[in-house]
This record gives structure tokens, sequence and C-alpha cells, in this order.
């Protein structure tokens, strides 16, 4: 039996699953990752992108944010991918409980997901700072300059910037499925970005499963590991469910 089918099987027969996704399920898309050596923090800019990408630099420095973010984050020439299409069909067909994605791009909820935490928020939810107005993804990217509200106020994406920290209720929910399921299915993460890293140990249950091309520091917690490309691997599950 192949790793796939040893994969497929453990879908089969679980009764709860739940899938932790990376940014690898979404540069099959065409996005850039933030740490592979092509990633943006490999790119250079005037200051370091993990600088940028703080709260601090937001709130000092909001022109600049602004400039990266709108240059780099805008992912509305990109769509779901297979990976994320098979997930939405697994939760339709009540093979999956929930993804929690490290992903900012919307995408799980754009191929159909309904269940979803997203850890690190999301770049289709924008707010004022000062009256709280929601805006989206497309009013961000295509104003000029820094994004005002109609009362003013800096908008800001929700999204989790370096020395913010993580939403209590996601990280509640997120533990919560991790701890009950009996699958655990890890993919496209290095898992070097903490706290979310750490959720995983707190699973209980049959299998946990690993699929990430290159080899990381759980590897051998898990009853199975797929070095592979996600997408090729969830072609394989779409066949079969």
């Amino acid at each position: 039996m192949t790793d796939i089918e040893t994969l497929i099987k453990y879908i089969k027969e679980s009764n709860s699953t739940v899938f932790f996704g990376g940014a690898g399920v979404s540069t099959e898309s065409g996005l850039k990752d933030f740490r592979s050596k092509d990633g943006l923090y490999n790119e250079k800019y005037d200051y370091p992108p993990e600088e940028i990408l703080s709260h601090s630099f937001f709130i000092e420095k909001t022109e600049e944010f602004y400039k990266f973010y709108k240059d780099k984050l805008d992912t509305r020439n990109f769509k779901p991918n297979i990976t994320h299409e098979v997930l939405s069909l697994m939760e339709e067909k009540n093979k999956l409980d929930c993804v929690i994605t490290q992903n900012i791009d919307g995408f799980h909820q754009d191929a159909g997901s309904k269940t979803v935490y997203e850890l690190h928020g999301s770049i289709k939810r924008n707010y004022c700072m000062d009256c709280h107005k929601f805006y989206d993804d497309k009013y961000v990217f295509e104003s000029n300059g820094i994004p005002k509200c109609s009362c003013g106020g800096i908008i800001k994406p929700d999204v989790v910037l370096y020395e913010e920290g993580l939403d209590e209720d996601t990280i509640k929910n997120s533990i919560r499925a991790i701890a009950s399921c009996d699958l655990l299915i890890i993919g496209g993460t290095s898992l070097n970005v903490y706290p979310a890293a750490g959720f995983i140990n707190y699973f209980r249950g049959k299998h946990m499963v690993l699929i990430n091309k290159d080899i990381t520091q759980y590897d051998h917690l898990c009853d199975l590991v797929i070095h592979d490309s996600i997408g090729k691997v969830f072609e394989q599950i779409k066949k079969e469910i």
C-alpha cells in the first residue's frame, strides 16, 4: 500500500478529521510564501518584511506598510487550487470537521469550506481603527496611499501582525478541534511559526499525518509523512472520495 493509499484509508475510517495548513497550501495557487528561498523574506526592501509586518511598524510607518502590503499581499488575481477544493468537498461529504489555517488569503472560504479557523486573520476583512466600520479587500487594495474610512479613520487589515496576539476564540476552537479529532492532517507548513505550530501538541487521536515538501521538526511524531506536493496528494484523495 502506498503512503497516499494509507492516508485515504485513514480518511475513510476516521469519524473526525481536522486539516491544519500553512503557506504550502496556497503556493500551488501561485502565491509566494514567506520563508522559502524564493519567499518574501528573502527579497530586498528598505526594511525586512518581518519588521514591515509588525504592529509597531504599521502604527509608526503606515504609508510604508501599505506600500509593501498592496504590492505583495494582493491575492485577487489568484484562485483556490485542488487542495482547497478537495478540503471543501471533504467537509461537504462529512469527511472533514474543519480547516485550521495559518494563511490569510481566504482561499478556503472561496473554495466553499464553511468551518475555517484563521489563526492569522484574513486580508478579506479590514476595519476602521476609529469607528470599526468594515471594508473588503478590494477597497483597501484599490485605495490611494493609506486607506481611510468615511469617518476619516485609518483602516487596518484584520490580520495578526508581529507583536500582536492571536484571537482567543480562534485559539480555543482550533485547540478543541485538534484535541478531539481521530485524524489530524497537517499540510504545507514548516511548523516553525509559533504559537500556531504548537497547537498540534494537543492531538490525542489515532493518526497524525504530515504532507510537506521539506522535512520538519515534527516528522518523527507522525504516523505517516509524505514529502511531496500537497496538490498531487489531494488529486489522489479527490478520486477516492
